[in-house]
């Protein structure tokens, strides 16, 4: 099985090409005021969140709350440094 790093596209207009524009969804606790700590999570490592891109969605309980957004991103690095910042927050479960 090979690494997923070491696969590459077969054209430039496959997988992701950096710097680009990029959305991310964190999925957690309803209570735990996330459409304001996933904006701030990712500010604080660097990454710009677009103006106005910020999109919530609770589940049919009302237990979970899903936040996207759209963001400006630099290199492969900083991408998967915004995953590991969201799943490190003790209140949000996943990320997509």
């Amino acid at each position: 099985m090979r690494n997923l790093d070491d696969i590459q596209p077969e054209s430039p207009q496959q997988g992701f090409q950096f710097p680009g524009l990029f959305e991310i969804t964190a999925m957690g606790n309803a209570t735990a005021d996330l459409a304001v700590r996933v904006p701030a999570l990712l500010d604080g490592i660097g990454l710009s969140v677009l103006d106005g891109s910020l999109r919530t969605r609770p589940s049919r309980e009302g237990n979970y709350l899903s936040v996207t957004v759209s963001f400006t991103c630099p290199s492969r690095e900083k991408y998967d440094a915004a995953h590991e910042v969201l799943r490190a927050d003790p209140d949000i479960r996943w990320t997509l």
